[in-house]
């Protein structure tokens, strides 16, 4: 029997009457048979502010009582079964006890296992809207079979063992329950909590369709599919039916909210299609992402990305020199920072971080080290306030006269940097923050609507 592994985001989890929703979903296909979701909308917020520094006890008791009314309140609505119960009380005094630890000694090891505990609070939930509805089904620990490495806030995952563990303790499962896990969440070789950084749950859905050599992965979320932009930037932005695995790459990597970067990665290593739906609207349908596709149109979507940091690198010692790249290359990798867009000159390297993949708790990944080793053999100059807008489609680098459309567009706007010609699905455009809206818009008017 074909297995379908859905993944439902944090609003569709976010009370009884959302969960309820999501259980339909569900219950309409047997061949869904793992169900991955993220805490409750708030809950990881909530967490992420118990994690900080200097909290004060009367700020720490709110959250406590803030976190645990969420998860009451759909307790409640479920009819307080015993043994729910006494998992969530477990849960919410597990969550008092790490972030009283924290107030004592901080350690990025109790904040992921802290972080951890929305989304076990939120499977506990989930398995028993199921159970409510006659489904026989169960939360599972993903920890079992998430392995990751020690890289606490951003661990990444060890692809292999994840494959061999769920073969041996989360297949044999599913031919007589559904089985609901957690996403975001992992363990490494000595069984201490990690989370793969914010928005990681889809990625772990589409790890764990990997492992288990799932047919597809569902997406739910709080919008039916992913659009040719964000609706809200472009009302007359329209639903795409199916895209390819390139694209949604491209879309997901440059702003696509619907859809975190990683999710495409396990995807394409076995080929497994993706489905992004509404979980509010499931008869909207929503966008097929595929190996292959019937129709590649140049222009696919303008994707956005906001909070960007352009670095300015500038030294003498590039000017007709071998080893400046590979030693800043070197640099970043040891701060785990991995560059998305650069363009170089004889004595000027710029180079777009996304401040976006910040860890689970939040810290951005620039740090005071960081500018400081690259310090020691450059200028290093960083400007904030930036936004990514990307021009997404098929053979953009090959089709004559998509540059003079997209910059007759831009010409009113100053633009930081322009990268074209690595990929043939995408050009990206540098520009403040202020102006990304119109932007998009602008862009979306020419490329969409003026045909």
């Amino acid at each position: 029997m074909p297995t379908i592994v859905a993944k439902f985001g944090g609003t569709s989890v976010a009370d009884y009457q959302a969960m309820s929703r999501c259980a339909d979903i569900i219950l309409a296909n047997p061949n869904t048979r793992v169900v991955v979701v993220s805490a409750s909308s708030g809950v990881t917020n909530l967490l992420v502010e118990l994690t900080q520094d200097g909290l004060d006890d009367a700020r720490r008791q709110q959250l406590l009582k803030d976190i645990a009314s969420i998860q009451y309140k759909i307790l409640d609505e479920l009819g307080r079964p015993n043994d729910v119960a006494a998992r969530l009380d477990n849960l919410l005094s597990r969550i008092a006890v790490l972030s009283e630890s924290l107030s004592q000694e901080r350690s990025k090891a109790t904040m992921d296992e802290l972080l951890a505990q929305g989304e076990q609070c939120s499977s506990a939930l989930f398995a028993a809207v199921l159970r409510e509805k006659g489904e026989v089904a169960s939360a599972f620990d993903v920890r079992q079979v998430m392995r990751t490495d020690s890289h606490f806030g951003r661990a990444e995952p060890k692809i292999e063992q994840i494959a061999t563990l769920c073969r041996l303790h989360l297949a044999p499962l599913l031919s007589t329950q559904r089985i609901v896990t957690q996403g975001f969440i992992g363990a490494d070789e000595q069984g201490a909590t990690t989370t793969l950084g914010r928005g990681g749950s889809d990625y772990s859905a589409a790890l764990l369709a990997e492992a288990l050599k799932a047919s597809a992965v569902e997406i739910w979320t709080d919008v039916a599919g992913i659009y040719t932009t964000d609706p809200r930037l472009a009302p007359n932005a329209q639903p795409i039916a199916e895209i390819s695995f390139n694209e949604a790459a491209e879309m997901a990597t440059f702003g696509a909210k619907v859809l975190h970067p990683a999710t495409i990665l396990p995807a394409v290593r076995q080929k497994i299609q993706v489905f992004v739906g509404s979980s509010k609207e499931p008869e909207r349908g929503g966008t097929w992402i595929r190996h292959q596709v019937s129709d590649e149109p140049i222009y696919r979507a303008v994707a956005v990305r906001r909070d960007q940091t352009l670095l300015n690198l500038h030294s003498l010692q590039m000017l007709h020199a071998q080893g400046f790249l590979a030693e800043t290359f070197a640099t970043l990798a040891r701060h785990k920072i991995s560059v998305d867009l650069i363009t170089t000159s004889e004595v000027n390297v710029s180079l777009t971080l996304d401040k976006t993949g910040s860890d689970s708790a939040g810290n951005s990944l620039l740090s005071e080290s960081l500018l400081q080793e690259l310090s020691q053999h450059c200028r290093v100059r960083v400007e904030d306030e930036l936004a990514l807008v990307a021009i997404v489609g098929n053979k953009i680098a090959s089709t004559p006269g998509v540059c003079r459309r997209v910059f007759e567009v831009l010409e009113p706007h100053n633009v930081r940097m322009i990268c074209q010609g690595a990929s043939p699905h995408n050009l990206c455009v540098l520009v403040a923050e202020s102006e990304a809206a119109q932007v998009v818009r602008s862009l979306h008017e020419n490329l969409f609507e003026g045909a």
